[in-house]
């Protein structure tokens, strides 16, 4: 990992982390691109769409990992991007949580008995597609084997949590979206740039990780 330290992280960080306030837009907007349209759920003139997706953590190679999937040029919404499992709520789905974990087991073949709930972050509204999304962190006891859903996904790319400890992992550059130069903050992992929705959920858990990190003086430097 580049910058100046590396950190070893554990569930316990990532448990004490998301037992804190959350902070929110604030936090997700460090990742937003400039400019943005800000929406909050009533201004839309009509009702967004509730979904959820899934932050399913588990340690391989001596790393906590979680999967992000490279979305396949099929799909209806968001072509091409980097997302975390997770979709529309359900008509036969109990709740939001419940919608994630089926999201997960269809996508890339996370088996719901094999997930643990660990806490959720703070929903995000998507103005381009007017999704309400709310992200739900889990934990597995053993690294999964994957079964992408070859129509939706083209790639599972398996995270190092600690990439979002890392200063350098964060870039920007413009680009022209919707006929307007936009500044795009984005993490870069290898080859991919993770941005938009995603990388503003992952700011969030990003803030919370450093701060627990901070008070509890867990997450060893390497």
């Amino acid at each position: 990992m580049a910058g100046s330290a590396a950190r070893t992280l554990a569930f316990a960080d990532v448990e004490r982390a998301l037992a804190a306030p959350l902070p929110g837009y604030a936090a997700q907007a460090r990742m937003a691109t400039r400019p943005r349209l800000v929406l909050t759920p009533g201004e839309h003139s009509v009702e967004p769409t509730q979904s959820a997706v899934l932050l399913a953590l588990y340690e391989r190679d001596g790393a906590l990992r979680l999967p992000l999937t490279l979305r396949s040029n099929r799909v209806a919404h968001h072509r091409g991007q980097i997302s975390f499992p997770g979709g529309v709520r359900e008509a036969q789905d109990p709740d939001l949580w419940a919608t994630a974990l089926r999201e997960a087991q269809e996508e890339i073949g996370l088996a719901p008995a094999s997930v643990r709930r660990l806490g959720s972050l703070s929903p995000l509204l998507i103005p381009a597609s007017c999704f309400l999304v709310h992200p739900f962190v889990a934990s597995l006891a053993a690294p999964p084997l994957f079964r992408p859903a070859s129509d939706e996904v083209a790639e599972i790319i398996e995270l190092p949590l600690a990439l979002l400890l890392d200063p350098a992992a964060r870039q920007e550059e413009q680009r022209l979206l919707h006929d307007q130069w936009t500044r795009v903050p984005f993490y870069r992992y290898s080859e991919h740039a993770i941005w938009g929705a995603t990388a503003m959920m992952l700011s969030e858990f990003e803030v919370l990780l450093t701060a627990a990190l901070a008070e509890g003086g867990a997450g060893a430097l390497l």
